[in-house]
């Protein structure tokens, strides 16, 4: 598969049979239909009304922002704002393929759904490994 982004080498990434679609060359992260209601689910985060189905009846974000392609179907991707603020710009398949997060995108919606208080355990390296692999850069 290659970036949405940047049209760089997209290299898979697995981690408790979630598969991250990781660039090296942007540190932009692709997740297929479900993958990200898993991880969701597997970090025991509150994330009822994050969904990929749910993400889809967002409406569209004005921005002037260039649509970027699929990287599964090759359709232009709609644009949706997610989270509190500061919002969060998602790159979403119209048929419902995955959802594109530029860098450090994914730790910014991680941050907004974690529960109160430091993470601990498990949990919080799997966080904290996100954070730090999905940062912005600088």
């Amino acid at each position: 598969m290659n970036c949405p982004a940047c049209k760089g080498i997209v290299v898979i990434v697995e981690y408790e049979r979630i598969e991250l679609d990781y660039c090296t060359n942007c540190s932009g992260v692709w997740f297929d239909s479900g993958e990200l209601e898993l991880l969701v689910e597997r970090l025991s985060l509150d994330g009822e009304a994050f969904s990929l189905r749910d993400i889809m009846t967002l409406p569209d974000a004005k921005v002037s922002e260039k649509p970027r392609r699929c990287p599964i179907c090759g359709k232009k991707m709609r644009k949706v704002h997610v989270g509190e603020e500061p919002r969060v710009l998602l790159d979403v398949c119209p048929r419902q393929d995955g959802i594109w997060f530029d860098s450090g995108e994914v730790s910014q919606v991680l941050g907004q759904l974690k529960s109160k208080g430091p993470a601990a355990g498990k949990q919080g390296r799997v966080i904290n490994f996100l954070g730090e692999a999905f940062k912005a850069k600088e």
